[in-house]
């Protein structure tokens, strides 16, 4: 079956969609297979693989809208091992045409549960926002990565993601666990970086990643062409730390 990780954090600009592209990037250099979903309007983790949003007819919104078959949807990438559940700006409007829906937030879950035995692991990029998509997202995962960028607001987002997933924990979803927090845009050279990354580990030291991932024009870039950063340029100091935290993961399983 299936490891399915969202990605989720309701601040927009800590590293998300990057994550979600370089972890899937990085899992399918060691080998293992990897879907990626993108559950943001945004549709900027379907870029990134390298598909244009705006060309694809069917997406998530018509699997979670019109409950089409998610197979149906599924696109391959030129990232061996990476296939892409893709999304484009019709996903904003889920809310609204989901609203007689008695549960709408198992949507995504029962989706994915006929394709569990097909990847080793689901990555779920979620929208800046605590809104049904990322509670479908929440709802449907086994466990979830924080990033957490190391700025002057790091700890109330925090604060206000857990809240979040204490209360799916309590009532949709008891069995999500936090994989872990993800220090994200470090730079050493920064006070600020450093306070933060102290007091996310002092509060969080068993659920913090030892890795983190530093400021890094390549992972920019590599969002830019359309490829994750290990095939990017393999040998930057951000596709190295996503191959880090890669292994970090797998080692704790």
């Amino acid at each position: 079956m299936s490891k399915i990780i969202a990605i989720s954090n309701q601040k927009g600009g800590v590293g998300k969609t990057t994550t979600a592209i370089s972890l899937s990037g990085c899992f399918s250099k060691l080998n293992h297979s990897v879907l990626l979903i993108d559950m943001d309007p945004q549709g900027n983790c379907t870029r990134g693989m390298g598909l244009d949003p705006t060309g694809i007819r069917k997406n998530i919104f018509d699997v979670l809208s019109n409950n089409l078959d998610i197979n149906k949807v599924i696109k391959k990438t030129s990232t061996k091992s990476v296939d892409v559940v893709p999304s484009n700006l019709k996903l904003a409007t889920l809310e609204s045409v989901t609203s007689n829906i008695e549960k709408p937030f198992y949507l995504l879950k029962d989706a994915i549960s006929q394709i569990t035995k097909n990847y080793e692991y689901i990555i779920i990029d979620c929208p800046p926002s605590l809104g049904l998509l990322n509670l479908n997202a929440l709802c449907a995962a086994n466990s979830v990565i924080i990033p957490v960028q190391c700025e002057y607001y790091a700890m109330e987002a925090v604060a206000q993601i857990l809240s979040s997933i204490s209360k799916i924990q309590k009532d949709y979803n008891p069995d999500l666990e936090i994989l872990g927090f993800l220090l994200t845009m470090y730079d050493s050279r920064i006070k600020l970086a450093t306070e933060v990354t102290t007091e996310i580990r002092g509060l969080f030291r068993e659920k913090t990643f030892v890795t983190q991932i530093p400021r890094n024009i390549s992972l920019a870039e590599a969002a830019f062409y359309g490829k994750p950063i290990n095939l990017f340029r393999p040998k930057a100091s951000g596709s190295l730390a996503y191959i880090s935290l890669a292994r970090e993961i797998l080692d704790n399983e």
